[in-house]
């Protein structure tokens, strides 16, 4: 029996020893690869206990936590929502557009503001860098990370981890393609930081304007999908350009989007994944993201809500006196 298999079929939640720097999770580069299996270990425990519907909902009863929510969000915002309310928390939704953050008022007084009210756990997701390690700073609660500019996504690396593992039975060894807009994408940053620790070689492909410098990276896809156990598409993210691309949506579909013909080039195996949100037909054929038997992408949807559920009940530990 694997252990894989072994959690699956346990109803005893594992004991973790896990301690993060600060006790905030703002990256992926503050884990090593046992905190990483301690997350996604307590995770495969509530993604049984989910579909079980067995949870007493009162890990985190009489607990508060701040959803921050600065940029626009689905799968992040409410899956950290409803991993709140399931673990039995009360959650506050704050956007940018419902605070004073629009009559002028700055980032670090609405997070003093945040801190005079003694919440328990504070989650943040903004367009400008370093606003997560700002509001660590400012603070005294546990922060998770929920997107922080081009930088960091860490609980989305944990999920795209979790859902790997769970496919294939392990981690390590697996290799892992990225196409499309790596420049700009916190989750491939985050994924990065993530393969490394945890012995996942990758490649990165895209046209030279969207691959960072630094980054060993190809442009021709043939190549970059050659021996991949799994193919992760990033959408271009528009809204962190500074410069009009050089081609058209349709020209980038041609050269690079996703189809199934083209992932017959990775391993015969390989399976898709995509953080969200799809832009179909741009970088991804429609056919391939809705195809069961290739595509995990609503597979990560689920082990989101698990992977943020563990990294909830894991830095609550120390208030609530738990080992």
């Amino acid at each position: 029996m694997t252990i894989l298999q072994a959690g699956l079929n346990s109803e005893k939640k594992p004991v973790s020893k896990l301690r993060i720097p600060q006790h905030d999770l703002l990256g992926v580069d503050v884990l090593d690869a046992g905190d990483v299996a301690t997350i996604l270990d307590l995770a495969e425990y509530y993604v049984v206990q989910n579909r079980r519907r067995s949870l007493t909902g009162a890990l985190l009863k009489g607990m508060v936590i701040v959803n921050l929510f600065l940029e626009n969000s689905t799968r992040t915002r409410l899956s950290f929502d409803m991993a709140a309310k399931r673990l039995g928390a009360d959650v506050i939704n704050m956007t940018a557009d419902g605070s004073s953050l629009l009559k002028g008022e700055s980032l670090t007084d609405t997070l003093k503001t945040i801190n005079a009210m003694r919440p328990d756990l504070v989650i943040i997701r903004a367009r400008a860098e370093g606003s997560a390690e700002e509001a660590a700073r400012l603070i005294d609660a546990p922060v998770i990370n929920a997107g922080d500019g081009t930088r960091e996504h860490p609980t989305q690396a944990l999920l795209d981890a979790l859902t790997l593992r769970r496919h294939f039975g392990h981690l390590e060894g697996l290799h892992v393609a990225i196409v499309g807009d790596i420049l700009h994408s916190r989750v491939a940053h985050s994924n990065l930081h993530l393969f490394k620790k945890m012995g996942v070689t990758h490649s990165c492909v895209g046209p030279r304007e969207l691959l960072p410098l630094g980054v060993d990276g190809t442009q021709d896809i043939t190549e970059g999908l050659k021996g991949a156990d799994a193919v992760m598409v990033l959408r271009i993210q528009k809204e962190r350009l500074t410069e009009k691309l050089s081609f058209t949506e349709e020209e980038y579909f041609k050269a690079y989007g996703l189809t199934a013909e083209r992932l017959a080039l990775a391993k015969p195996s390989a399976v898709v994944l995509h953080p969200g949100p799809m832009n179909r037909g741009v970088e991804i054929d429609a056919a391939l993201a809705d195809d069961s038997a290739r595509s995990l992408i609503t597979t990560q949807v689920e082990m989101g809500v698990a992977v943020r559920m563990a990294c909830l009940d894991l830095l609550t530990r120390g208030l609530r006196g738990a080992c």
